[in-house]
């Protein structure tokens, strides 16, 4: 029986999530690194670079090319439309959602959201996470950065930044919550920071019809992961599709019954729209909230 090959970047987060998948095949595998186009690009933040599948496109085309079998992806790098010739061929159980405040202890205000003290040096290079603090907070100073999830957590314990904002699936896969007594790591409520479509779910990629890597996936897939996750991602498509939009949405599958919930912030902070639907048919439930959104003018920042 051949070995399969997986396609990975490089990075601390994303070689866990290779070795988390491979772990988890039903025959061998060993995982190849691809240096994608996101990776290179350090100097700009993800908002001014044109384009969709910053961190996808080459790890696809190395599939498509044969020189691997399987792709490892987290699923919010994902463009919403497809590539003709692959297919996601399973989605794990998702990690949590959230996204986490991480900040000094030695700088927190009990008296204020967040434990961040007034006119606090916040870094984030996401539009959505700007907009959602900027909602709720127009004092906060949002600084960008770039970086590996260390590297981002190094600029606070140097105190160049007061807090950065995080996910709190990335930390935890990488043992690096609560990893430091001089730091409090706060998961933010999903009503106050509401997380980006697929947020701490991976998605596992191959050739359409490849029975080896099919198989050998199956027993990773979790199904109530892959309706919530296919539920907000169906909203992001509604909006454009590009994965770093100003979008976020939050969906559970509970037996049959669904519930989405998405956020959409003026990238100032001034306002602040929110939507909300339940029911047993995705396609509704995603078109009550696409309209909702819609009424109260999301398309002016999306």
């Amino acid at each position: 029986m051949s070995t399969l090959r997986i396609g990975s970047r490089g990075s601390d987060l994303a070689l866990w999530q290779a070795h988390h998948v491979r772990d988890g095949l039903t025959r061998n595998a060993e995982i190849e690194v691809i240096k994608t186009e996101g990776d290179a690009i350090q100097h700009l933040t993800l908002d001014k670079v044109e384009g969709k599948g910053f961190f996808t496109k080459e790890i696809e085309k190395a599939l498509l090319d044969r020189q691997v079998d399987i792709a490892v992806h987290s699923y919010k790098d994902l463009p919403t439309e497809d590539v003709p010739g692959l297919a996601i061929i399973a989605v794990p159980e998702r990690a949590p959602v959230r996204d986490t405040l991480v900040h000094r202890r030695d700088r927190r205000s009990a008296s204020e959201r967040w434990g961040l003290t007034e006119g606090a040096r916040v870094g984030t290079s996401s539009l959505r996470r700007k907009a959602a603090l900027l909602s709720l907070r127009r004092d906060l100073q949002l600084v960008d950065i770039r970086g590996n999830v260390p590297t981002r957590l190094g600029r606070v314990q140097s105190g160049e930044l007061d807090a950065v904002i995080l996910a709190e699936a990335g930390l935890r896969r990488l043992g690096l919550f609560d990893h430091d007594p001089d730091l409090e790591f706060t998961p933010l409520d999903v009503a106050d920071m509401t997380p980006a479509p697929a947020q701490g779910a991976l998605a596992i990629q191959s050739r359409e019809g490849d029975r080896q890597a099919i198989d050998a996936a199956s027993a990773l897939h979790d199904a109530a992961t892959a309706t919530a996750v296919d539920l907000e991602r169906a909203l992001l498509a509604r909006f454009g599709g590009g994965c770093h939009l100003p979008l976020g949405a939050h969906a559970t599958s509970t037996g049959e019954q669904l519930r989405l919930v998405a956020l959409v912030a003026a990238p100032e902070g001034s306002e602040r729209l929110l939507a909300e639907a339940e029911g047993t048919d995705s396609a509704t439930v995603c078109q009550r909230v696409h309209t909702q959104l819609m009424d109260q003018g999301a398309d002016r920042f999306l």
